[in-house]
């Protein structure tokens, strides 16, 4: 079938033997995630008309003010997982602790996990820039048959078996790895249906766009910061472009597609980092690794953290493979 004529569930049918595990679980996960991503697109796109944009009044487990979309984006997104009867459980950003899900026969035969930021980049929201959704998929390791308990949602994220992101923006695009390359597919909204747009999507070697919040610059390692005066030297083919929207998935994916590097490290506002190894880093470095590019903490490799709790954070930087190497030299060199 012409790539260019083949929708998401064509394609996950097509792929199916190719994961590790072959039960059809995974298909009908990805497929209910698919459904979601399009229920949340509606509402995005006309979150102006109706009264979702702004505060809810509640705050989430990060201390954040919650934006009536995430809350609605949640719940979209848990009630269609549970209701389909694939998965066992369910962690998101938005909530305090993991959601157990019994299966139909209420004898917890599910096997997969999902873990969700179900509205990355939220603050944008009332200013029309791009917000998006990221997920990450894990197979349970406690027994099946049994309740999952924390420690299956608490795995390295060398352990994912799928991670993705939806972005919603000038178009909706749905970008997703179950291991075997970057697949990106965009929605055309007048049929309803997410169309193979970018196959085998990869991340330049190197790239010309550094990603960073400068704002916080004098609260950087001094690593970094030697790195982005390096990004901004006038020699061979710098000085780079200086590129941040503030919202992950935006940032990622203009990086993936064009070359570039996206850094969110530690500093003293931020001990441990901003962003959520579990919600947000995992799943991107998987796609990033998966595209030939690279993630890391500024040392170690961000797939090989070993999660602690649900919400914990850590420093982030990811993209061209080259880029973060040489981000990776600064911080050895000149470290905090």
């Amino acid at each position: 079938m012409s790539s260019k004529n083949q929708t998401l569930g064509e394609f996950i049918i097509e792929n199916q033997s190719a994961f590790r595990y072959t039960s059809g679980e995974l298909s009908r996960l990805l497929n209910s995630l698919r459904l979601a991503a399009k229920v949340v697109n509606h509402e995005v796109n006309k979150a102006g008309l109706i009264d979702i944009l702004g505060a809810a009044g509640d705050v989430n487990i990060q201390g954040e003010n919650q934006q009536k979309l995430d809350v609605y984006a949640n719940e979209v997104f848990i009630k269609t997982l549970t209701k389909r009867n694939i998965v066992c459980g369910i962690a998101s950003e938005e909530e305090d602790d993991f959601i157990a899900i019994n299966s139909q026969d209420e004898n917890h035969q599910n096997k997969y996990i999902v873990l969700i930021d179900p509205l990355d980049g939220s603050s944008n929201i009332d200013v029309n820039v791009s917000v998006g959704t990221i997920f990450s998929i894990y197979r349970r390791v406690t027994p099946v048959g049994t309740p999952v308990t924390i420690k299956d949602f608490l795995q390295k994220g060398s352990e994912q078996v799928a991670a993705g992101y939806i972005v919603y923006g000038t178009s909706t695009m749905l970008v997703y790895t179950t291991g075997h390359g970057v697949n990106g597919f965009t929605l055309n909204p007048a049929i309803g249906s997410f169309y193979l747009s970018h196959p085998n999507m990869k991340f330049p070697e190197n790239g010309n766009i550094y990603s960073v919040n400068e704002g916080n610059y004098l609260d950087f390692p001094l690593g970094i910061k030697k790195y982005i005066k390096y990004c901004q030297e006038e020699a061979e083919d710098r000085p780079y472009t200086s590129r941040y929207i503030g919202s992950l998935v935006s940032d990622f994916h203009r990086n993936m597609i064009k070359g570039g590097i996206y850094m969110y490290p530690k500093g003293s506002r931020n001990p441990n980092g901003k962003l959520r190894l579990l919600y947000e880093c995992n799943p991107m470095a998987f796609l990033a690794e998966q595209a030939g590019g690279k993630s890391s903490d500024g040392y170690l490799r961000t797939l090989d953290v070993m999660p602690t709790s649900l919400h914990q954070r850590v420093p982030f930087v990811c993209g061209s493979k080259q880029m973060v190497e040489k981000a990776e030299e600064f911080m050895i060199e000149f470290g905090e």
